[in-house]
């Protein structure tokens, strides 16, 4: 499997990955920005069922993922030229390769490594998300840690956003 430093051709194409709570938002629109790629949220392609279902506290199946992981690997596979950035849990490695098999080689992942103390702080303090704190247990339940990945760049959750996003970028660029 090619490295995260030496991406195959074609457009850019990054998943950053993680538990609720981890930053993927922040962290996806700045590696974005970063990178002069689009983001997309991918939390904006659950259905609302999916949505509803998470705000009443239930954690979803994999029968609710499998569509919206194609939703996704869509929206990477037609990236525009310039590249696309999207957060996406992708907790088990199952579903990483799933989007794998549908976006090919040059898809990349950045996974934030978080502690459930930290995210049961951050997730603690939110307001107007529509998947409750409850869920954080259940997120790391599900986490299979992207360990022996060769496409998987690992930063921690809580990282100085203004100093390692230039280096993740640095990363994740193609070899000039």
């Amino acid at each position: 499997m090619p490295t995260a430093t030496a991406p195959s051709p074609g457009p850019l194409a990054v998943v950053v990955i993680g538990v609720f709570g981890s930053g993927k938002t922040t962290v996806g629109e700045l590696l974005a920005e970063a990178l002069g790629a689009e983001f997309v949220e991918g939390d904006n392609l659950h259905t609302g069922a999916a949505r509803e279902k998470m705000r009443s506290g239930l954690a979803l199946t994999d029968d609710d993922r499998w569509p919206w992981l194609d939703r996704i690997a869509a929206a990477l596979a037609a990236g525009p030229p310039r590249g696309v950035v999207v957060a996406c849990s992708a907790l088990r490695r199952v579903y990483r390769d799933r989007l794998r098999s549908e976006v090919g080689p040059r898809l990349r992942f950045v996974y934030l490594k978080a502690t459930p103390d930290l995210m049961r702080e951050r997730v603690g303090s939110r307001r107007g998300h529509y998947m409750p704190a409850s869920l954080v247990e259940s997120q790391f339940a599900t986490l299979e840690p992207p360990l022996n990945e060769g496409d998987v760049l690992t930063a921690p959750a809580d990282m100085d956003l203004e100093t390692e996003i230039p280096k993740l970028a640095a990363r994740l660029s193609p070899p000039a």
